[in-house]
C-alpha cells in the first residue's frame, strides 16, 4: 500500500492529551499510529476515544491496564491479527500493558512501551533486559522483512541520542547492556529509520518537563520506530514532529514520523517539516 504514514507517540496520558491528540491527528493525518502510555483502561479508552476515532476513519487496538502503562494501535489501512503483550514475556510480577500487535496495510506492527529500568540495581533493571529480550524473540519468531516496532524504548541507542553524556553517567538508558539489547533487536533486521535518515543531526524526542529542558533543547532520542529493510527502503521522510511538544499541556515526548513512498510534508529535515501539506492531505483523506 502506497503513500503511508506511520507515527509513534508516547502521549503521557491519552485522556490529559485528548484535545491534543485528536487535533493532531486531523494535522497530521497519519495511516497507522502506536500510542504508548495511555494510562486507560479498554473501556475507558474506548469511551473517550471510540467515536472520535471512528469519525477519522480509524480501527484501534488498546492494550490497557488503568493507572499505569497501555499501549494502543490506530489505522486506517486494517487492523487484523491483534495480539495483546508479548507472549511467553516476563512480568512484573505479572504482564504489564506494554506491547500490542497487528496487521496494518501489510506490515505487522508493534507499538511497545519498554520498562524503564529505574536504576541500574533495581529489580526493574533487571525486568527491562529480560522484556527486551522476549520482544527480540517474538520479532525472530515472525517475519522481520514486514515488521515495524515503534513506540518509547526507554533507551538513547548512542552518545549522540543524548544532550549531555555526563549528565547520563549513572542513569537508565544508557548503560552498555540496554544498549546491547535494543543492538540485539535491530540484529533481527531492522532498521532504526530516523538515525539512517539523519546520521550526524541533533535529533531528540523526549525533554524533561523540569528547568526549561525543552526551550534549551536538553533532551534524548528514546522514541524509534524499526522497520524491516524492505519497509525501510520505501521511506520518503522521517522526521521528528517537535511541534507536538510546544504550547499548553504536552506530552514530554514528541512523536516521531515515518512517510513511506510520498513524504507529504516534504523531506526537509529531521524536525518539523512545514504543516501545511500535511493538514491538506489529512483534509482530503476525510472527505474520501
Amino acid at each position: 500500500m502506497a503513500g503511508v504514514r506511520v507515527a509513534t507517540w508516547n502521549v503521557n496520558s491519552a485522556k490529559a492529551r485528548e484535545p491534543r491528540l485528536l487535533g493532531w491527528l486531523d494535522e497530521r493525518a497519519p495511516d497507522v499510529v502506536c500510542l504508548q502510555e495511555t494510562k486507560l483502561s479498554d473501556e475507558a479508552f474506548d469511551e473517550t476515544f471510540g467515536a472520535p476515532l471512528a469519525e477519522r476513519g480509524y480501527a484501534v487496538a488498546h492494550h490497557g491496564e488503568g493507572r499505569w502503562n497501555g499501549v494502543a494501535l490506530l489505522s486506517r489501512v486494517g487492523l487484523d491479527d491483534v495480539v495483546d503483550g508479548l507472549p511467553g514475556g516476563p512480568g512484573y510480577p505479572q504482564q504489564e500493558a506494554r506491547a500490542v500487535t497487528a496487521t496494518c496495510g501489510g506490515m505487522r506492527v508493534t507499538s511497545v512501551y519498554v520498562p524503564n529500568g529505574r536504576d541500574p540495581q533495581d529489580p526493574h533493571y533487571a525486568y527491562k533486559l529480560e522484556w527486551l529480550a522476549a520482544l527480540r524473540d517474538v520479532v525472530e519468531a515472525g517475519d522481520p522483512s514486514t515488521t515495524i516496532v515503534a513506540g518509547d524504548f526507554n533507551i538513547a541507542p548512542t552518545d549522540a541520542d543524548v544532550y549531555s553524556v555526563e549528565a547520563f553517567a549513572e542513569s537508565t538508558h544508557v548503560t552498555p547492556p540496554e544498549r546491547d539489547a535494543l543492538a540485539a533487536l535491530a540484529k533481527t533486521g531492522l532498521h532504526d529509520v530516523v538515525r539512517e535518515r539523519w546520521p550526524s543531526e541533533r535529533v531528540f524526542s523526549y525533554w524533561d518537563y523540569r528547568g526549561g529542558a525543552f526551550h534549551q533543547d536538553r533532551g534524548m532520542r528514546i522514541d524509534l520506530i524499526l522497520t524491516g529493510a524492505p519497509i525501510a527502503e520505501r521511506r520518503a521522510a522521517a522526521w521528528i514532529d517537535r511541534q507536538a511538544r510546544k504550547g499548553t499541556g504536552p506530552s514530554d515526548h514528541a512523536p516521531v514520523m515515518l512517510d513511506l513512498d510520498e513524504a507529504p510534508d516534504g523531506d526537509l529535515g529531521p524536525v518539523v517539516p512545514p504543516p501545511s501539506l500535511g493538514a491538506k492531505k489529512g483534509s482530503s483523506r476525510k472527505k474520501g
